[in-house]
């Protein structure tokens, strides 16, 4: 069963006045479990998440859906830093809950997001409840901290207690091979970190319900059924790390 959502466009946060898309499930009884969910590589490109975001406050969350810019000076940090501290300030304000968000992101997103998960200190001390990331790379640095996902992996031994991590990964990505949310899950694994990867049959667009148009340079929303079933795959996960209808445990992992 799902909700009907009302969307907020438009909402300005941070001192450079970026935008902001509020997702909400209509007649929500109490708070309501917050997701932040940052785009991918494109600047200023919120509408691309539209559909994945729409779909996940169906199911009962708020979406938060920034822009951000990653060729910005500072690769963007500031604007995810901006945008964390906007969620967890204005959360209870918008029907959601400041003490359980999740931190969410597409391609070069997802690597941001699980980048705070892994060094909490290097984003202002801030840990999500849970982290998502779909079809992301967790080798390179991420803009949230200036560090690379999995050299902080190694670095965390004993310290704070992980958030878990929600991985969801095109088979067919030919932007970001689908081993590297395999060897970030493998490692997590090795560390006793609750991980979970769901693999899905579609391209790095698909995955949020989307195909990339040449023509547009931009992904635009697709009813293709590959898209549209994958991108149900990647509701289910952020639902799930939200806490509504678990769609699998985060203390495994899927193939």
């Amino acid at each position: 069963m799902t909700a009907e959502v009302v969307v907020r466009t438009g909402l300005t946060y941070g001192s450079g006045g970026k935008l902001l898309d509020v997702y909400r499930p209509a007649g929500a009884s109490g708070p309501a479990p917050t997701v932040l969910l940052w785009h991918g590589r494109g600047p200023d490109e919120r509408d691309v998440l539209a559909p994945v975001a729409r779909a996940t406050a169906e199911r009962g969350a708020i979406v938060l859906v920034p822009d951000w810019r990653p060729d910005a000076a500072d690769g963007g940090r500031t604007h995810l830093l901006d945008s964390a501290h906007f969620a967890r300030r204005h959360a209870d304000d918008l029907g959601g809950d400041p003490e359980r968000i999740v931190l969410a992101g597409w391609s070069l997103g997802g690597k941001a997001a699980v980048g705070v998960a892994l060094n909490p200190a290097a984003f202002d001390g801030w840990r999500p409840r849970a982290v998502v990331g779909i079809a992301g790379a967790y080798g390179t640095v991420a803009p949230s901290t200036g560090t690379a996902p999995l050299d902080d992996l190694r670095r965390s031994r004993g310290q704070a207690p992980p958030a878990p991590v929600w991985l969801v990964h095109g088979t067919a990505d030919p932007v970001v091979d689908v081993e590297r949310s395999r060897e970030l899950r493998t490692a997590l694994e090795k560390e006793h970190w609750p991980v979970s990867l769901d693999e899905v049959a579609t391209d790095h667009a698909g995955v949020i319900m989307t195909e990339f148009v040449p023509e547009r340079d931009r992904c635009l929303p697709s009813t293709a059924h590959h898209a549209v079933a994958a991108g149900t795959r990647t509701v289910l996960a952020l639902a799930a790390a939200a806490g509504i209808r678990p769609a699998r445990s985060a203390t495994g992992s899927r193939g």
